[in-house]
């Protein structure tokens, strides 16, 4: 048997841009047969009241609003795990995280201004995955791939020509993670991304740990896998 899993989703109730509620998205995702999805709003300083963006860690509640509603509706059958989609002041960046952990997020500060470089650090003390999301879309600038521990090579809302571009980038850079995702905002990105494995991501470790060892197929109308 195989199983789908979206790893890249924002719900209306935490990302600005986000259309569709969190209760609603599980049941988009399910009846279009996956088996789970990481909910992964921004984490951004359009995300955060003017009072709290410059103190987000004492907002989380706020931010963990669509993650804890998305969750209420998982099962046995269909997998809802925190990540993350965070970008830094001043930038236009976004960087898809993996293994997010609500204690995480409460215990580290201001996330915002951090940047990549000893973000990524933290991220790796932390056990997380850290990938650039849609690194050719307009306006976007590479990260040193030494700051990354991959990228999304597969982005639902992107053209095929940018996607084409991230996997090429990825291969010239020897990146070990190439990930797949809709960057579900709205009904008509649904199931546009996203991996198929060959066994169930139930937790965090069981994802990274599939993440890390490649044992996936990307879905996405460059890899036939739609």
């Amino acid at each position: 048997m195989q199983y789908k899993y979206e790893l890249h989703c924002h719900t209306k109730e935490t990302s600005l841009c986000g259309q569709v509620p969190a209760a609603e998205i599980v049941k988009m995702y399910k009846e279009a047969g996956y088996s789970g999805i990481v909910i992964t709003d921004h984490y951004s300083p359009m995300t955060f009241k003017p009072s709290r963006v410059w103190r987000p860690q004492t907002d989380m509640d706020f931010y963990l609003k669509g993650y804890k509603e998305a969750l209420k509706y998982a099962d046995e059958n269909f997998t809802v795990l925190l990540g993350m989609e965070i970008r830094y002041y001043a930038t236009a960046n976004d960087y898809l995280v993996y293994g997010v952990t609500e204690d995480f997020l409460r215990n580290n500060g201001n996330l915002m201004k951090v940047y990549p470089k000893k973000f990524h650090k933290l991220a790796k003390s932390n056990g997380m995955l850290v990938v650039q999301a849609h690194p050719f879309r307009k306006l976007m600038i590479r990260t040193n791939p030494g700051y990354l521990d991959g990228a999304e090579i597969h982005n639902g809302k992107s053209d095929v020509e940018s996607n084409l571009n991230a996997a090429k980038w990825a291969e010239e850079n020897n990146m070990a993670i190439r990930v797949s995702g809709s960057d579900f905002h709205r009904p008509n990105n649904l199931a546009t991304g996203g991996i198929i494995t060959d066994e169930q991501i139930k937790t965090n470790d069981d994802l990274l740990r599939i993440l890390s060892s490649g044992k996936f197929k990307m879905i996405g109308e460059e890899f036939n896998n739609s």
